[in-house]
């Protein structure tokens, strides 16, 4: 397995500065792309937990997302809720995703953000065993639910804290309008944007849940 790339050089401090970090889940899909010019007009970065048959059909957006900075992680094949799988089952939802992020953009994904947020112990064990953490979130701005800009954005805003993780999916138009609103107001609320490794750095525990809702 191809090891996690390094941190940026030019990696926040996130011990000193407000860090925040933004979180896209279920694509890449058809407002990825214009989700990505927003995120490169800003010089914004995020962590995309990407599905892999998605990935499949989209590999020159996973392609994108690498090239321009941001973080990519396992969000598995076809986004089960993995605590009611067996262990072959789970690890091959998270092999094939991780090789077709592999194929697509030449990184291998080592984050999981498992559907749903969904673990068991079973969910652990595999994850411990290859060496992979859990990545949850501290605010869900529930943008799958609501589909309502305003809203969305109300909620991120509102959750906002130093160190937090912030949960949207790029797959919604309402989310990804959303996005420049939520960039500007957090960074005028004095919050650099990070992406997951920059923010919890990268020698984390596999199997180990980062962050509960």
């Amino acid at each position: 397995m191809a090891p996690p790339p390094p941190a940026s050089p030019d990696a926040p401090d996130c011990s000193v500065l407000k860090c925040i970090a933004l979180t896209f889940d279920d694509g890449p899909g058809k407002y990825t792309s214009q989700l990505l010019d927003t995120l490169a007009e800003k010089q914004a970065r995020a962590t995309f937990f990407l599905v892999g048959r998605s990935v499949q059909a989209n590999p020159d957006l996973v392609r994108r997302e690498v090239a321009e900075g941001h973080a990519v992680g396992n969000h598995t094949w076809s986004h089960p809720d993995l605590s009611k799988l067996g262990t072959d089952q789970i690890s091959q939802e998270l092999q094939s995703t991780a090789d077709a992020v592999e194929a697509a953009s030449g990184v291998r994904p080592t984050l999981v953000r498992p559907p749903y947020g969904a673990t068991s112990d079973t969910v652990t064990s595999v994850l411990s065993q290859r060496n992979e953490p859990a990545i949850l979130w501290n605010v869900d701005t529930e943008d799958w639910k609501n589909k309502d800009s305003a809203m969305t954005s109300e909620r991120a805003l509102a959750g906002a804290r130093p160190g937090a993780i912030l949960l949207m999916h790029d797959i919604h138009a309402s989310t990804v309008s959303a996005v420049p609103g939520i960039v500007d107001s957090l960074r005028a609320a004095g919050y650099t944007l990070v992406t997951v490794p920059d923010l919890l750095g990268h020698d984390l525990v596999g199997g180990h849940k980062y962050f509960n809702r």
